[in-house]
């Protein structure tokens, strides 16, 4: 197995020291590729990415068990600006913009763990490049934009990191159809013309299996299925579950996931 990329092995994480919130959790997103790990609102999504972040301590938890390692180096024990500069940035759920700064001010705040240069400048007009929507309200305060043109400021700002990994948690939320299209058309782009790892946290299953090339099922803080996008995407229980299914279908996810955990056992 190749070191190269995000591994996460064996993580359990706890909040206020009891209130286990993942159990054992093990996950890998090879260099190069685009990962989903799909869960309802609950299933321990949003700790998985903050355990990966380094930001566990502001919410008062804690990795009890397991490693995280990036390119074969450990980050489960680095700062959230070390994991910054190892070259892993999030697009958080909900934005997470300053709305009184102008679009290019919180542009300019994703490369806050960078030495002001040229090459910074150069990658401004990248992100313009990426969303002209974007240049067109650089002086616009982030809090006068539209949710879409907040969301292409939340990726544009972490692109800013330069980062080798990107994470992006809820990118669909509240989104229109159309701007989740284009969001997840430039995170193809991203990946193939410049190689980009992603892992993509999601509640959308369609939209997040179309987009990437494997996926995990996270419930109650346990992975329970995993498996090629493609292989995911064809199964109707998986589906169908993830769509408000019941009954038949509900039953026969859950014998899929008798199944998986016997394999892995």
């Amino acid at each position: 197995m190749t070191d190269s990329g995000l591994l996460v092995a064996n993580l359990s994480v706890a909040y206020a020291g009891s209130v286990t919130a993942l159990r054992g959790v093990s996950l890998r997103v090879p260099r190069g590729s685009i990962v989903t790990v799909l869960g309802a609102n609950g299933a321990g999504k949003t700790t998985l990415v903050r355990a990966v972040t380094g930001l566990l301590f502001v919410h008062d938890g804690k990795i009890r068990e397991g490693t995280i390692t990036f390119n074969g180096k450990p980050i489960h024990t680095a700062s959230a600006t070390a994991v910054v500069k190892h070259g892993i940035c999030q697009v958080p759920e909900g934005r997470m913009l300053f709305p009184r700064l102008t679009a290019e001010e919180n542009l300019l705040c994703g490369a806050a763990t960078r030495r002001r240069s040229p090459e910074i400048d150069l990658d401004l007009e990248r992100v313009y490049q990426l969303f002209p929507v974007l240049g067109e309200r650089r002086r616009q305060p982030a809090g006068l934009l539209s949710g879409g043109e907040q969301q292409m400021l939340a990726v544009g700002r972490a692109l800013m990191a330069r980062p080798r990994l990107l994470i992006c948690d809820e990118l669909s939320l509240g989104l229109a159809p159309m701007v989740v299209a284009e969001l997840f058309r430039l995170l193809r782009q991203l990946n193939e013309t410049e190689e980009m790892s992603i892992l993509v946290i999601e509640q959308n299953a369609r939209v997040a299996l179309e987009n990437s090339h494997y996926g995990y099922v996270l419930e109650t803080g346990q992975m329970v299925v995993e498996g090629d996008s493609g292989t995911l995407r064809a199964d109707p229980h998986v589906q169908e579950l993830y769509l408000g299914g019941a009954g038949e279908a509900k039953a026969a996810y859950q014998a899929l996931v008798r199944q998986y955990r016997n394999a892995i056992a």
